[in-house]
């Protein structure tokens, strides 16, 4: 979805983009965030035939989708039940939700010879979770902005969340309630949070953060569940006792807020090569898993090779230039039509709209019959 101008900073390049002001480091944040989850995925087949793997995957999935979460949020703080908000809410979410769900289960159907897969927008399918969980955030976002301390609220609904394996899985409500602290801490935020982390002395620091999460997860690979961070279950769900699952939502949240921090401070803050690609990041989200999903029904991830270093470090690259290539202009181009639908033949023109036009045109006709 379109994002409202971002705010400006002496350090970061602007660039006008659909007639808005965008902030590099934003599109940077998201496009370095996607790339993470296109090698997160691609490392999924390759589990447990190298411990640096697991070590890798596990601090990557604490992360890469709350950086992704926190943006989101950010970016939705002006949200309000304004007739073109909703009107963007339904174009650029809900409707790419409905296309893809479909999309990915006929896919399965087809390249799984899973005839009996259902298709049901209620249950998502894998990526597809994501799109379900924004529409409901934004829609909620009017809530978290009324009420007087929005995130501990949050985290409380989280930590239930974890604790009730009766809730079901429509709308993936679990992920919902579960990642959804990670939105709300980005509508709190303000411009200088994220100045504060891209400073000098946070940029060093991140260096041993980085390395003792990598050694901790090296350590921990073999003796967790890495389901913990995929935040779709509770902890009954997940063989362990109740009152694990409000630990780990509390622990995970402080460790994925450390990381993001972390992965801020090494954003970029000027104009990349790849900047202009952080404007299509849900394209190369969404499409990737088509890709992932071929080579798993498909037994691309088989050869043995692949399962040695120089197969492992094959499969990072191909992924996150398979993820860049879905990102570009020419694939937006052809995709547009499902992802960022104009629509305007199902909406009504906003009255307040109407009338401004109007009045334009009285005005312009009044100076032209001055000028005569």
């Amino acid at each position: 979805m379109p994002s409202p101008r971002s705010p400006q900073s002496p350090q970061s390049h602007q660039k006008k983009q659909n007639g808005k002001q965008r902030d590099a480091f934003f599109d940077n944040a998201k496009y370095l965030a996607i790339v993470l989850v296109a090698m997160g995925h691609s490392w999924e087949p390759l589990r447990g035939d190298s411990r640096v793997i697991d070590a890798a995957y596990q601090v990557v999935y604490a992360f890469h989708m709350p950086a992704f979460i926190i943006i989101s949020g950010y970016f939705s703080r002006s949200f309000d039940m304004r007739p073109d908000r909703l009107k963007r809410l339904i174009t650029g979410v809900a409707v790419p939700y409905v296309v893809f769900e479909t999309a990915y289960s006929l896919f399965k159907r087809w390249m799984d010879d899973d005839p009996g897969h259902e298709i049901s927008l209620l249950d998502p399918w894998y990526l597809t979770w994501f799109l379900g969980a924004l529409f409901v955030w934004r829609l909620t976002t009017p809530l978290w902005k009324a009420v007087r301390w929005p995130l501990p609220l949050a985290l409380v609904l989280a930590v239930l969340a974890t604790v009730s394996p009766s809730i079901g899985d429509d709308l993936d409500l679990q992920r919902v309630l579960q990642f959804l602290p990670f939105f709300v801490l980005g509508l709190t935020m303000k411009p200088e949070h994220f100045h504060r982390v891209r400073r000098r002395s946070v940029r060093i620091a991140s260096v041993p953060v980085f390395a003792a999460a990598l050694t901790f997860s090296w350590w921990a690979a073999p003796r967790m569940n890495a389901a913990w961070f995929y935040h779709r279950d509770s902890a009954q769900e997940l063989g362990a006792p109740w009152w694990t699952g409000p630990v780990m939502v509390l622990a995970l949240f402080g460790c994925s807020l450390v990381l993001t921090a972390c992965f801020f401070a090494w954003v970029p803050r000027r104009h990349m090569w790849f900047t202009s690609l952080g404007a299509g990041t849900l394209y190369g989200y969404l499409l990737h898993g088509f890709l992932k999903k071929a080579g798993d029904y498909q037994g691309w991830f088989e050869p043995s090779w692949l399962h040695h270093p120089a197969g492992e470090i094959a499969v990072t690259v191909l992924a996150a230039a398979a993820v860049t290539v879905l990102c570009t202009a020419p694939v937006r181009r052809v995709f547009r039509c499902v992802m960022e639908p104009a629509m305007d033949w199902a909406f009504k023109r906003d009255a307040a709209e109407v009338a401004r036009e109007r009045q334009g045109v009285e005005r312009r006709e009044r100076e032209k019959a001055t000028v005569g």
